[in-house]
């Protein structure tokens, strides 16, 4: 049977919609802040090259700088002003959130320090992607720099300088703008940026593809295979992030004075992928790290300059290209890693065995206390397998057809991020439609039950 919140989603449609003036406000804001982040992917960074560096960037389109340039809207083909885009305030957040559980200071601060500690770990999360931004622009403006044949039309100091103000100001700003979007608009900023770059390459993609295969470059039945793929993935992508584990939860019953309260059950849902899109998001800044310093190491290694028993870390480097081996399977273990941390973050079964406790909810079978939370963190377990290999699956198969078939375009994790999002944010627009009910029924018998008094007088 269904929940009354459940009943009240279903009855939902356009005339609730259009009631709801605050959830109009919120999309607007989001709205005006996508456009502004993608007006900013068009801004080209002073001083470069634009032919010289459209030549460069083609030949590493199939490399790491394609995955950079999928998730920034292709602000990285154009060397935007927000190139960086937000994986450094990503790889900051990754970095603080390994340190919360291993530094105990920090691992204080978060499981105790309530919302005052979350505000404090947020302000060092700022602060390591000031220091991370400034780190990767640098690097950026070496290497641009550095180039041959010559990128920059008037190297030094002052180009170097203005690059890296210019980099570490849009990747803050687009940090703040995520921030705000998540306050003041509807889903979560940054993952709306992502979705929102991921986007806006897709139609590119796509009249790519056909445009190969209508010059014959392309065999048609793979492009008709690759497009049946895409749907079946999607398709696929959506049921397993709707699945649930559901644990029935029973609360006893109880007698205060002569009526009889309690009794009820409800269930705990589990979801199979836990931790959404984070994974594949992590694992591809922290791949990142490495590959940018990559040019950079190896320009100081053949000019002498980089110490005789550092030479191999170039060579090594350069083997984390997009479809390399190295690179597949760092990505995998990486997803599969980030898989199981974040969803021990988000879901603590002692912590959820003790609310249980608390409220008198227990698990039909299974003793409260110390054996509940065993017993949540066995189903997670086997849960979070499924959830990794799942996605495992989905961002690496398309990287192994790309590798058979550099026409094929599409990349899993591209198609995970945006699907994922789109349900993430359709989800919290139902939750304030929902909010908009409740207040309306709410108001209303407000209004009947100040009317009664008046019409009983009247009569």
């Amino acid at each position: 049977m269904a929940s009354a919140a459940e009943q009240l989603a279903a009855n939902l449609n356009y005339t609730a919609f259009a009631r709801a003036t605050d959830l109009h406000k919120r999309l607007w804001f989001t709205f005006a802040a996508l456009i502004v982040y993608r007006l900013g992917t068009y801004i080209p960074i002073p001083g470069i090259n634009p032919e010289q560096f459209q030549h460069a960037f083609e030949g590493q389109a199939n490399g790491i700088l394609g995955i950079f340039n999928t998730f920034g809207g292709g602000a990285v083909q154009r060397m935007a002003i927000f190139a960086l885009n937000v994986m450094p305030y990503i790889s900051a957040s990754i970095i603080i959130q390994l340190m919360g559980t291993i530094y105990p200071p920090w691992e204080k601060l978060r499981k105790e320090g309530g919302e005052a500690g979350r505000k404090q770990l947020n302000q060092y999360t700022r602060y390591l992607t000031v220091l991370l931004a400034l780190g990767q622009s640098f690097g950026i403006a070496m290497t641009l720099q550095a180039a041959r044949p010559p990128l920059v039309e008037n190297p030094g100091v002052f180009f170097v300088v203005s690059t890296v103000a210019i980099l570490t100001g849009g990747t803050l700003f687009l940090m703040w703008l995520g921030e705000q979007i998540t306050s003041r608009g509807v889903g979560n900023g940054v993952s709306l940026l992502i979705f929102a770059g991921i986007v806006a390459q897709l139609p590119t993609a796509l009249i790519n593809m056909f445009t190969l295969a209508r010059t014959g470059a392309m065999n048609p039945f793979l492009l008709l295979m690759v497009v049946v793929g895409a749907v079946a993935v999607v398709l696929g992508i959506v049921f397993v992030e709707r699945s649930q584990r559901r644990l029935l939860v029973q609360y006893p019953k109880r007698q205060v004075g002569n009526r009889m309260y309690g009794g009820d059950s409800s269930f705990m849902p589990l979801k199979i992928n836990t931790a959404g899109v984070i994974p594949p998001i992590f694992a591809s800044s922290l791949l990142a790290l490495p590959v940018t310093v990559q040019p950079w190491l190896l320009n100081l290694k053949s000019s002498g300059h980089l110490p005789t028993w550092l030479n191999w870390i170039p060579d090594v480097l350069s083997q984390l290209t997009m479809g390399s081996p190295l690179h597949m399977a760092l990505y995998a273990l990486l997803m599969i890693f980030f898989s199981f941390f974040y969803t021990s973050i988000v879901f603590n079964p002692d912590e959820t065995a003790e609310n249980l406790r608390k409220y008198g909810g227990f698990l039909p079978g299974i003793r409260p206390g110390k054996r509940t939370a065993e017993y949540l963190d066995y189903v997670l377990s086997r849960l979070t397998v499924l959830g990794a290999a799942y996605i495992t699956v989905v961002c690496l198969a398309p990287e192994a057809l790309h590798n058979v078939n550099n026409a094929f375009t599409l990349g899993g994790t591209s198609i995970l991020i945006a699907v994922t999002v789109t349900m993430d944010t359709v989800a919290q627009i139902q939750s304030h439609l929902l909010a908009h009910q409740y207040e309306g029924l709410i108001k209303k018998s407000k209004l009947r039950a100040g009317r009664t008094p008046a019409m009983r007088g009247a009569r």
